[in-house]
């Protein structure tokens, strides 16, 4: 399969897809925009991907994109359909982010929406989030639950969890999520899917310049590596206001070149979490297959293991105090589940000194694992421990249980938004229950492009992008076109 971006190759429904076929006049954007509607209405009682829809603003859009395509205007993403997680802000369109309540419309566009509308993409939606973006499961009483094309049964992870349901079943060619603790990288694992965590500060946070007291970023959910780096390479880019500027990259570019023969380390073993979290046996060797792929390719590949040291003791403050700033914003926080409530509290005691003695222990921790990179090109890692849990696994747990159950699933993924470094989660197969699974590419500041590379030629040697799940063809079926920009199923 080719890797280039005009979609050479391509998957049915790709981002690359549908940008040839607009151009080369093979339908319009409405044509597009309208069967994305439809297929999310006609799925919102079984998957439950969105929270809001736009409807008729995204067909205003797209009609307005189809007239200036037949100007001859061109731009990467000009009348593409595009599902955004909701907690990007949309100007017009409340964002709920996983919540209850009376939330008031956004004023304007996000910096992320904004760089998107900028390429000329047409945002029909805000997908689902668990509240506050806390959890590796999209469920919550605000909306229900989110459900994986795989199995129903099942999670599609989280927080993405909404953005990668939506992608793997067909309904938007591409998604933007964020990912604060693994919140690309699981959903990405648990529907068979490419997210990329890019490097802080890569994509925008705005309105907020310190998210998770620097633990969030934005990046893309797609069924292909070329496809989640045209999105990255549409959304990247800095807010004025905000602090982290990393040095550009050409994510497209790194999708259709070679990496060249890199030092790989697997790492099978999570780091410190208490829980004594191992990998379940199906994802331990669907990783060591990959790893075996990896070598055959002809890159160096070896057993390893990173010092990790204490830095849960980094993460725990600043997710807990990042949990209790967006609480504070809601109107009425008696609306929040308990444990939303209890990490808040936690969040408010852990808050100043503690919160800045734990971000000081950011330069340390990148030395530290930046000498592991004087060995290694590129840290290969299982990107949960176990395949995806039930839908309703962590009903009426407390916030102490629950915390334990998503550390024993998910140890992997945290540690990277704690050093602020770029991740991209590929798919490792599917268990012998049908469920997928997936592992991370991890490297040092700045490695975006070399982790990408890595991952095309993976892609390439693969084909996961053939293995779709049951029954997504039907994903086109026909359906009422959702009216208005209100909640869906509210």
């Amino acid at each position: 399969m080719s890797t280039d971006a005009t979609g050479a190759g391509a998957p049915a429904g790709g981002l690359a897809e549908h940008i040839r076929a607009l151009t080369s006049g093979a339908s319009t954007s409405e044509e597009l925009v309208a069967g994305a509607l439809a297929r999310i209405e006609a799925t919102q009682g079984t998957l439950n991907a969105f929270r809001t829809v736009r409807g008729e603003a995204a067909l205003a859009e797209a009609r307005e994109a189809d007239r200036r395509l037949a100007a001859g205007e061109r731009l990467p993403l000009l009348g593409v359909p595009i599902a955004v997680k909701d907690d990007t802000d949309v100007a017009g369109v409340p964002t709920y982010f996983g919540c209850a309540g009376e939330i008031p419309p956004a004023a304007e566009d996000g910096e992320a929406v904004r760089r998107l509308r900028a390429a000329g993409a047409v945002i029909v939606g805000k997908t689902n989030s668990c509240e506050l973006g806390q959890w590796p499961f999209t469920e919550g009483p605000a909306f229900g639950a989110t459900r994986n094309p795989w199995s129903p049964a099942h999670t599609p992870g989280g927080s993405s969890g909404g953005s990668a349901a939506a992608v793997a079943a067909g309904l938007v060619p591409a998604a933007l999520g964020s990912d604060g603790a693994g919140s690309i990288r699981i959903p990405a694992a648990w529907t068979h899917l490419v997210g990329i965590k890019p490097q802080r500060g890569r994509v925008s946070v705005h309105p907020y310049d310190d998210c998770f007291q620097g633990l969030t970023v934005n990046g893309p959910l797609a069924r292909t590596v070329a496809d989640a780096a045209l999105l990255l390479d549409a959304a990247a880019g800095a807010h004025p206001r905000e602090r982290f500027r990393p040095a550009p990259v050409d994510a497209s570019a790194a999708a259709r070149r070679e990496p060249g023969r890199l030092r790989i380390a697997l790492a099978p073993l999570p780091p410190l979490t208490l829980t004594g979290a191992r990998p379940h046996p199906e994802v331990r060797r669907a990783v060591t297959a990959l790893a075996e792929t990896l070598a055959r390719l002809g890159h160096e590949v070896e057993e390893a293991r990173p010092r990790y040291g204490l830095i849960g003791l980094s993460f725990l403050p600043r997710a807990a105090n990042g949990i209790a700033q967006y609480a504070d914003r809601h109107p009425d926080p008696s609306l929040l589940d308990p444990r939303t409530r209890a990490a808040a509290r936690s969040g408010h005691r852990l808050g100043g000194r503690i919160v800045r003695a734990a971000r000081a222990r950011e330069s340390a921790q990148h030395r530290r694992l930046g000498g592991f990179f004087d060995r290694y090109d590129v840290l290969l890692t299982p990107t949960t421990a176990a395949p995806p849990p039930r839908i309703g696994a962590f009903d009426g747990l407390s916030s102490g249980r629950t915390d334990i159950g998503i550390a024993a699933a998910c140890p992997y993924a945290w540690p990277w938004n704690v050093l602020g470094w770029p991740g991209v989660g590929v798919p490792a197969g599917l268990t012998s229950d049908g469920l997928p699974v997936g592992a991370q590419l991890l490297g040092p500041q700045g490695a975006e492009e070399r982790l990408i590379s890595l991952a095309a030629q993976l892609e390439a040697e693969l084909r996961w992008y053939e293995r779709r799940p049951p029954g997504a063809e039907a994903a086109a079926l026909s359906g009422p076109v959702v009216e208005g920009s209100t909640p869906v199923g509210e």
